[in-house]
């Protein structure tokens, strides 16, 4: 396999690329920017030595703690629960929420053989069971896997006696109602306040 070839085959490794875009990818990179090559090579090279995960939340991390577990000016009463380091960003991008997090690194899917232990459900009842902690947030995502997984876990959790909570989910701001699908229409219904 030639050098080109290793690199279009390496680019289809990203979610979402295949053949046609990765070829586009491995031209663009090569024939306008070898500069921007060199640093997207030279990045890859660093995160896939560098980056592991954080030992509390299990969040992409340099260190041993991430930023977020090692700031002790978070509230350590509230615990969010996400599939993704990828989620984690997300509620952070929001600036309304100040506890702590626990990545499940992934979600329950029993078609493809994963269910909680796979995911960390030990892990996690062991963090949530911390003195601190009085309500662990199930923040995974809104797919028949999320719902899964946020099942499994509030069971587990509140049978140990700790609060579990889960997202709202409703009508997206700014959206009108005859667009909106009728899950989402039915389950903002249900979960009025």
């Amino acid at each position: 396999m030639t050098a080109l070839e290793q690199l279009i085959d390496a680019l289809k490794s990203l979610p979402g690329v295949g053949q046609k875009s990765a070829q586009r990818m491995a031209y663009h990179l090569l024939q306008h920017d070898r500069d921007g090559a060199r640093r997207l090579a030279a990045a890859l090279q660093s995160a896939a030595v560098d980056v592991g995960h954080c030992e509390r939340c299990h969040t992409f991390s340099e260190t041993a703690l991430c930023a977020i577990c090692a700031d002790g000016q978070r509230d350590a009463r509230l615990l969010a629960v996400v599939e993704t380091p990828a989620d984690q960003a997300a509620l952070e991008r929001t600036g309304s929420y100040r506890g702590y997090y626990f990545v499940l690194l992934g979600r329950v899917s029993p078609l493809d053989g994963i269910g909680a232990r796979e995911i960390g459900a030990a892990q996690l009842l062991e963090r949530a069971a911390e003195a601190a902690v009085e309500e662990v947030i199930l923040a995974t995502s809104f797919t028949a896997e999320g719902e899964a997984t946020a099942h499994v876990l509030g069971e587990a959790l509140r049978s140990r006696g700790i609060k579990a909570t889960r997202l709202a989910r409703g009508v997206p701001v700014g959206s009108e109602l005859e667009y909106v699908d009728l899950g989402t229409i039915a389950h903002a219904l249900s979960d009025r306040r």
